[in-house]
């Protein structure tokens, strides 16, 4: 795809897997909107895109786990003129541990972040890409999409979600001119772990957030509704075919049950 003189969204924008894509997307061209909580961070960022590629990156502060956050932030899109062309929902959190001993409220938070919020603000932007005939949606999913998750229930559910919601919309899309992509990425070197509080095991070394991205743009250049990273990481996501579910879900305990519980949780 060009991203040339396209203007790109990108949530969880500040660090991680979000500030990848912000970077290869303002080197093909495109201008960017930041959201994010961390307003330095994004200022940062900004500046530095700008500077290395000429583009325009427009900073919004949102805490998009927020009931109204998806409204809000169209509402503040539309107040500074600005029309994405591309989104991609890269924000979202997990947690570790039983789901009896979880905190009810940021349970519903991460629900509301990786799911609804997603689901929002794509059902908001989506029509004008629509109306346009171009852009994107880019939906940061998981290879816990493949398997329920013992010990991260909740988070393996809501990446389930995802990738179901974004294949489904992809074929939706089909003539329209704009593309879905579920990018699933396997293990990853950002900040995730440190906010769920703990490791998870899993097979092979990490990821880098860049080698995520240019696995999602490639498989968005080919028109694919969805796309793992890493080829172990595709070789896990498929061994769940070939086993009984429940030895599926048992196998899968085993690499969440070393995660320390997250604080709070």
């Amino acid at each position: 795809m060009d991203f040339t003189r396209s203007t790109a969204l990108i949530t969880g924008a500040s660090t991680g897997i979000g500030a990848a894509f912000a970077r290869e997307l303002a080197a093909r061209g495109a201008d960017l909107v930041l959201v994010a909580r961390s307003e330095r961070r994004l200022a940062d960022l900004a500046a530095e895109l700008t500077a290395a590629h000429g583009v325009r990156a427009a900073v919004l502060v949102q805490d998009l786990a927020a009931d109204d956050a998806p409204a809000v932030l169209r509402r503040r899109l539309a107040e500074q003129g600005l029309e994405p062309d591309v989104l991609v929902n890269n924000a979202g959190f997990g947690m570790h541990g039983p789901l009896a001993a979880a905190d009810p409220d940021r349970v519903a938070a991460q629900v509301r972040l990786n799911c609804l919020t997603l689901t929002e603000l794509t059902t908001r932007l989506l029509p004008g890409m629509v109306a346009r005939g171009r852009g994107a949606v880019v939906n940061v999913a998981s290879t816990a999409s493949f398997q329920p998750l013992p010990g991260m229930a909740v988070y393996g559910a809501t990446k389930a979600y995802v990738l179901s919601f974004t294949e489904a919309l992809a074929h939706e899309l089909k003539g329209t001119g704009v593309r879905a992509l579920a990018i699933c990425p396997g293990a990853t070197d950002t900040p995730f772990f440190e906010v769920m509080g703990g490791e998870v095991t899993g097979p092979g070394a990490k990821r880098t957030p860049e080698q995520v991205v240019a696995t999602a743009l490639a498989a968005l250049a080919k028109g694919r509704p969805s796309a793992v990273d890493g080829l172990l990481n595709r070789l896990t996501a498929a061994s769940p075919r070939l086993l009984p579910r429940r030895a599926v879900t048992a196998v899968a305990a085993r690499f969440t049950r070393t995660a320390a519980p997250a604080p709070g949780n």
